[in-house]
């Protein structure tokens, strides 16, 4: 049987066990051969979340250049290959635990628990495949097959759009079986509704799945089946406020990037933010600085915000506050910390293109502002600031002068930290303003795929060979 996490938690409120069989001796009552539905609930929707911290933390951050390595030529910075075992190993413990949540609630006639393992497992597919490409799907979660095929990466974003079809349509149902709040990790533990799950969860669990399909059908903007009304489509389905967006807030200690704050104060050198980070996009140290950058980080020794160029490692001697990194202060990094799977200001960037690519440019300006505001509202930007910022002649620009580039330059910036910004990187073309190639980079252009991962290679000779790191995926065309 497989660990979940955090059953023991919720072992007094989520089991209704009883002992039909009394003298049965092949059925030990104290160990049960399925899990508690409710169990695996809570399982998933937490993994599913710390899955977005496991797949950014990896390479992304660094790729997109959120992050710098402290060392000098660092594999993460330079786009060496890399072996990314774990990540690929907590991404297919989850989805085969999902598996068997859609094979229980299946089993039991829950179409609440069907409807959110379906939206999960399109959204823990889809950061797998945006990864990696072709991986095993169809045929990876029976146990009777230890080399199973890789499905084709077009087939698996396809699945992905029709998992978060079913899971809608499942959870537009009256529940037939109690989901337990807690079991919820998403959408159970707001404090509106910490003792039933209601229609309420349900709503904000349909409103994810309509976000999810809004980030995969602009994710074909580059493709010949891209349709700007079908995103908008999505967009206007999908949440109208922060308050419904998908997020995790409760953790076995802390929110991880905290962990990734805390080993940087303890001297275990990590989290470290980019030059292009700090100086480019955000301005740092300068009269336009971005207002955001001290809600996420820190003041040098020196009194200025300082990256680090990617390959070029530490100037300072990385025991002394010379460079600006993740903080316990900072917004996404604090122990209590929100851990953000969609949100609604990157549905305001994705409003705001597609729109921009339909020719509304009217709908188009007004998302980008309202994405723009609604970050700043969250991360804690004074009003004042927030306003001073939208005035500048570089970011409110009018309707009419708004470009595709200013759009993606504002969501950088608003999805920090999320691995969704490397799928923008290929899908933008890196062009990002002051965007320069990590120094010693290996490669000539940007890193568009992951290798895969040698556990995988070892076991599976179904595997296929990359031959290198900036061949395109399907969706990433020129």
């Amino acid at each position: 049987m497989k660990k979940y996490i955090l059953i023991a938690l919720f072992a007094g409120s989520l089991l209704n066990t009883s002992c039909k069989k009394y003298l049965d001796i092949n059925n030990d009552p104290n160990r049960p051969t399925e899990a508690p539905i409710n169990g695996l609930l809570a399982a998933t929707t937490q993994n599913t979340g710390l899955n977005i911290f496991r797949a950014a933390n990896a390479g992304p951050n660094y790729y997109v250049q959120y992050f710098a390595s402290p060392n000098v030529s660092s594999p993460t910075d330079i786009y060496d290959r890399l072996d990314f075992s774990g990540l690929w190993r907590s991404l297919y413990d989850n989805m085969t635990d999902l598996y068997d949540l859609q094979e229980l609630a299946t089993k039991q006639n829950s179409s609440a628990h069907l409807g959110m393992a379906k939206i999960m497992m399109a959204q823990n597919l889809s950061l797998t495949t945006n990864l990696w490409g072709d991986v095993p799907y169809s045929e990876a979660f029976k146990g009777n097959n230890l080399t199973p095929k890789f499905d084709s990466a077009r087939q698996l974003h396809a699945q992905c759009i029709t998992l978060l079809d079913e899971g809608i349509a499942e959870l537009r149902k009256t529940p037939t079986i109690a989901v337990v709040p807690a079991a919820d990790f998403m959408h159970g533990n707001t404090a509106a509704n910490v003792t039933t799950w209601n229609s309420t969860n349900r709503i904000w669990w349909i409103r994810t799945a309509f976000a999810l399909k809004a980030r995969l059908l602009q994710q074909l903007s580059k493709t010949s089946s891209y349709s700007a009304t079908a995103v908008l489509s999505a967009v206007d389905s999908a949440y109208t406020n922060n308050t419904m967006e998908a997020r995790v807030t409760i953790f076995t200690l802390r929110n991880p990037w905290a962990t990734v704050a805390r080993n940087q104060a303890s001297l275990v050198l990590d989290g470290w933010l980019s030059q292009h980070l700090v100086s480019n996009s955000m301005s740092g140290n300068t009269a336009t600085q971005d207002p955001r950058l001290p809600r996420i980080t820190n003041l040098t020794r020196a009194g200025n915000f300082r990256g680090t160029r990617n390959g070029v490692g530490r100037t300072g001697t990385g025991t002394t506050n010379d460079e600006s990194y993740l903080v316990l202060t900072g917004f996404y990094s604090g122990d209590a910390s929100p851990l953000f799977i969609c949100t609604f200001e990157e549905m305001k960037f994705i409003e705001a293109e597609a729109a921009l690519r339909a020719g509304n440019t009217t709908r188009a300006y007004n998302a980008y502002l309202e994405g723009i505001r609604a970050n700043m509202n969250k991360v804690g930007v004074a009003a004042a600031d927030r306003d001073s910022y939208i005035a500048r002649t570089t970011v409110g620009v009018g309707s009419g002068a708004l470009t595709q580039s200013r759009i993606m330059e504002e969501k950088y910036k608003a999805l920090f930290l999320s691995p969704v910004t490397f799928d923008d990187a290929r899908r933008f073309n890196w062009a990002y303003q002051g965007f320069q190639l990590p120094q010693n980079a290996i490669l000539t252009t940007p890193i568009r795929r992951l290798d895969y991962p040698s556990s995988e290679r070892l076991r599976n000779n179904k595997t296929p060979n990359i031959a290198d790191l900036t061949q395109r995926l399907w969706w990433d065309i020129n």
